[in-house]
């Protein structure tokens, strides 16, 4: 039976060398919304038939991201790399624009933090498409699900 869908995901802590509340919070969110509402579908067919629910662990190492999917019990299904060269940008970008939308909180009028935040969602919402197009092939997500593993693709290339 067919169950696609994440139960569990982790980071890679050693690739994390600081984060802020305002980040940590972030994390926390994307990681329940995440784990409430998913879907992930591997499209490597296993021997078994094997087809969720999944594990995933996330790393960068080297300039790639590594998912690292399990089954429910923890056993390793495969890892998937992907180059992150295309994701530069958007990461910059996206750092950029939350370093805004928090300063924005602080200080700003409420029509200010409105369109802070619109242009932020806007370039999430670009990452999280490009991250589809480079999961196609392999792995089936939805659009949300896409948003929330980028978010914590960002969360990993903290650096202090």
């Amino acid at each position: 039976m067919s169950d696609p869908r994440i139960i569990s995901v982790t980071l890679d802590e050693r690739t994390i060398l600081w984060r802020s509340a305002d980040v940590e919070q972030e994390r926390r969110i994307a990681i329940f919304d995440l784990l409430e509402d998913n879907h992930f579908a591997p499209q490597r067919q296993h021997a078994d038939g094997y087809a969720g629910p999944y594990k995933l662990h996330l790393r960068v190492e080297e300039g790639r991201l590594a998912l690292e999917i399990h089954r429910a019990d923890g056993a390793p299904l495969e890892t998937l790399v992907l180059g992150l060269a295309r994701f530069r940008r958007p990461i910059r970008d996206y750092f950029a624009i939350c370093d805004s939308y928090y300063q924005a909180i602080r200080n700003a009028t409420p029509q200010q933090i409105e369109t802070v935040d619109m242009a932020r969602r806007g370039i999430h919402n670009e990452a999280a498409e490009l991250l589809k197009e480079r999961l196609e092939g392999k792995i089936d997500v939805d659009f949300d699900t896409a948003r929330r593993l980028f978010t914590l693709l960002c969360v990993l290339h903290i650096k202090g």
